[in-house]
């Protein structure tokens, strides 16, 4: 008779609690069709005839080597370098893979590079050689620690900017950041080609993985939950030195439309339109109620198991007196 009682009261708490958006965006994301992205995908040799490219521009101290990369600095002091697509990320949802090196010589390197998605486009500043006070997100590879205790460099972060929030360069973006993980072995040696992946569905999450330790071989950094990006965001890569030095070069950048298609055979195109508005990142928000939810669930199935093993543990003590009789 226990048994069931519990079943009920376990099935009505986990409706109560419900399935986590991520798990639930899981099972229910239908099947997804990659279309590539001319307009925001670059490879070698960069450039046209006319030595001009027709999708993105670049400024500052960038230099391109047709046969290799497009050098955002090269290894020397106070360099700082852009890399912006012309035309702003129509997808909803996409995915963007880069394939890029730094390296340098010596024991100390620095700054690190940026990848953007942000409201502005080829503006120089001190974050990373990009503006600071951006609207957009924000993902850095930085390569060097200026005070942060505990974290191991190299590190890839997220941060998404308003126009109204500085970056905290003198903590290494401690207060700004979204999410992040530590990459050692990201920069430098020639054996395995260096890449990331951002992976970005509208109304679900964002995800970085990271290419570094095997070929074909990628961690995940982490994911997020959803977040919402400016309605015009330009694809852009920024970096810099200081004092300290590095060669930061884009080797390719591939970008994907993904499009969605229903599992019952109908598809729809991941336009705006079809889409339900995706709320905008909120910091600890909706993180604190799940969390609020699974401690009280926790709480729940602590006292069930605690009754459960009281009830049984009577009922044993029950039948034991009676079989003395």
């Amino acid at each position: 008779m226990l048994l069931p009682w519990l079943a009920s009261l376990l099935c009505l708490l986990l409706g109560y609690v419900g399935v986590s958006p991520a798990l639930q965006a899981e099972v229910e994301r239908p099947a997804v069709r990659q279309i590539p992205l001319r307009s925001h995908s670059l490879a070698s040799p960069f450039l046209d005839s006319d030595m001009q490219s027709r999708y993105f521009e670049f400024g500052e101290d960038t230099i391109v080597r047709a046969d290799q990369y497009i050098r955002l600095t090269s290894d020397r002091q106070a360099q700082s370098g852009w890399l912006f697509s012309r035309m702003p990320m129509t997808a909803t949802n996409w995915m963007i893979e880069i394939e890029f090196k730094v390296h340098g010589v010596g024991h100390l390197h620095g700054d690190g590079m940026a990848i953007w998605l942000t409201e502005e486009r080829a503006r120089p500043g001190k974050v990373f050689g990009h503006t600071d006070n951006f609207n957009g997100l924000g993902i850095f590879i930085d390569t060097y620690k200026n005070s942060r205790p505990g974290v191991v460099f190299p590190y890839v972060m997220a941060m998404l900017g308003n126009s109204s929030v500085s970056y905290d360069q003198d903590h290494d973006g401690k207060d700004n950041e979204m999410a992040g993980c530590s990459a050692r072995g990201i920069r430098g040696t020639d054996t395995v080609p260096k890449k990331i992946r951002m992976t970005y569905y509208q109304e679900t999450s964002l995800k970085v993985e990271l290419q570094y330790k095997a070929e074909n071989e990628w961690t995940e950094c982490f994911e997020t939950e959803s977040f919402k990006l400016p309605q015009t965001a330009y694809l852009g890569f920024s970096a810099h030195t200081g004092e300290l030095t590095d060669n930061h070069d884009i080797i390719s950048v591939s970008s994907y439309n993904l499009h969605m298609r229903q599992n019952t055979g109908s598809s729809r195109s991941s336009d705006k339109g079809s889409k339900a508005k995706a709320k905008p990142y909120n910091p600890g928000g909706d993180k604190e109620r799940g969390s609020w939810r699974w401690f009280l669930l926790k709480i729940v199935l602590f006292g069930i198991v605690v009754g459960g093993g009281y009830v049984g543990y009577t009922m044993y003590r029950a039948s034991k007196r009676g079989s003395r009789f």
